[in-house]
């Protein structure tokens, strides 16, 4: 048993082989969680000031009335805000205490935010099915909240799944990048187009 473990030691060092080279579930979750993509975190754009009704009524928005974080004076509409009834929205002082973190260095005569509220937790990597030099890869991630208005905005515990396509080059398996095929998905179009999980 030791002779043909150090012949296969021998034989992938004489052969200069990586660990990149054979595309395992490890490899594949590492590449795709370190992926600027899987970094990327969910964003909320918060605005304040005049707001169209249909703004104002979006559940993020009836969240953020509920907490008591935001509130809206009716008001008329300028022209380029539209459909009718519009509102004044702005924070509470609790909502500048649940933005405050969040908000910090933002310029305060802005009426609109991006709000960073959750990043993606890979969860596992349910299958690989591998064709030569490209592969599939499944797996399922979810969105874990970053601050109290995450919280509140994200649903937590539900789980997605997504596939994306490696492909192997000469230093070894890499995330897709860019405009693919169908069957070899980049990983932005997979979490783009992902489920969840039933």
């Amino acid at each position: 048993m030791k002779r043909i473990v150090s012949t296969l030691l021998a034989l992938c060092l004489f052969a200069a082989c990586s660990p990149r080279d054979y595309l395992t579930r490890r490899l594949a979750a590492d590449l795709i969680a370190t992926s600027d993509a899987f970094a990327a975190p969910q964003q909320f754009w918060l605005r304040t000031g005049i707001v169209s009704n249909r703004d104002y009524a979006a559940p993020e928005y009836l969240v953020l009335q509920r907490r008591g974080w935001i509130v809206g004076s009716s008001t008329p509409c300028p022209p380029e805000v539209s459909p009718p009834p519009c509102w004044d929205v702005s924070l509470t002082p609790l909502g500048v205490d649940a933005f405050h973190d969040i908000l910090k260095g933002a310029d305060p005569s802005k009426q609109s935010f991006s709000v960073p509220v959750a990043k993606r937790e890979l969860v596992s990597i349910t299958g690989i099915s591998k064709n030569g030099e490209t592969a599939d890869v499944e797996f399922t991630f979810q969105w874990i909240p970053t601050s109290e208005v995450g919280a509140a905005l994200t649903t937590s515990g539900v789980q997605y799944r997504a596939i994306v396509g490696f492909r192997r080059f000469d230093d070894g398996w890499r995330v897709t990048q860019g405009a693919t095929t169908r069957s070899n998905q980049s990983l932005d179009d997979a979490l783009k187009g992902a489920v969840p999980v039933s």
